[in-house]
């Protein structure tokens, strides 16, 4: 029993896949970040020589040698933890009380106990950061009266108006990024056709990205709209037709992270047919 850590996203999805795969909604986060390192490397690699700012790995064994649990963790983001007991998530503290966490994503409970530990090891504090809820789409409901305008696929011609949307974003959620991370993130959904644009009058209005289809399963996110362009439909428009391209493209399951803090994001996506799976925690950490 205990915890093996990795640096090899192939030696994580060998131990570690089926188990995620057998509940791929609520591993969707883990399944397509790994998915995206194996097909991406350079995405999450670090721009200096420190193996604390490289991707980490890891899975928990039971006593028959069973994977029980996994987490990842891709700097500077919170390490990013599956359904585990408290007392799995207390020893995957002190196991990774050397290496340096912004905090932790988890279940309320598991996220609790390893934050306790991880004070208890580190002095640092914890404060919920954000709570999250899982949506998975049940049946598809365009808006009705939908806006004006249409969607259309982002093409290399949108890289600079998507990156400073990606910015804008990530500003709005806490969790700014460099501007050379966003251009390649921006560009490797483009290769995948993963960013749908709506536009009315012949300009865009809002964006809308999907992951990699990873095990059946294909999550939205984000889906941003301008301060200005608010207020429209934009966000409802454009989250159904990627939803549905995702259908389209096969995918068993569709689904989608909100902030329980943003009742009008809530609202909508459960007006177009996402139904509440279950919830998560984002604890910080900090010092003093």
């Amino acid at each position: 029993m205990g915890w093996r850590t990795t640096g090899d996203v192939a030696e994580f999805l060998a131990a570690a896949g089926d188990y995620l795969r057998r509940e791929r909604a609520r591993n969707t986060v883990p399944l397509t970040v790994s998915e995206q390192i194996r097909v991406n490397p350079a995405k999450y690699a670090p721009s200096r020589d420190d193996s604390a700012a490289a991707p980490l790995f890891g899975w928990q064994t039971g006593p028959g040698g069973e994977v029980a649990g996994a987490f990842l963790h891709t700097p500077p983001y919170p390490l990013l933890l599956t359904a585990v007991t408290a007392h799995a998530a207390e020893d995957l503290a002190a196991t990774l009380a050397g290496r340096p966490l912004a905090g932790v994503n988890a279940y309320a409970e598991a996220a609790q106990a390893f934050a306790a530990r991880w004070s208890d090891a580190t002095g640092q504090h914890s404060a919920v950061h954000r709570r999250m809820r899982l949506y998975r789409l049940d049946e598809l409901a365009w808006p009705d009266p939908a806006p004006d305008g249409a969607p259309r696929a982002a093409d290399d011609g949108d890289v600079p108006l998507v990156s400073d949307w990606f910015t804008a974003f990530a500003w709005e959620v806490g969790e700014a990024e460099g501007e050379q991370e966003r251009s390649a993130d921006v560009r490797d959904r483009l290769s995948y056709g993963g960013v749908l644009v709506w536009e009315a009058d012949g300009a865009p209005v809002s964006i809308a990205c999907v992951t990699r289809q990873v095990a059946g399963m294909i999550r939205v996110g984000p889906v941003y709209t301008p301060r200005e362009a608010r207020g429209h439909g934009y966000a409802s428009a454009v989250t159904a037709a990627v939803s549905e391209r995702a259908l389209r493209a096969g995918a068993e399951e569709v689904l989608l992270y909100t902030d329980l803090a943003n009742p009008v994001s809530n609202s909508i996506y459960q007006r177009i047919g996402y139904r509440p799976v279950e919830d998560r925690a984002v604890l910080g950490f900090s010092v003093g």
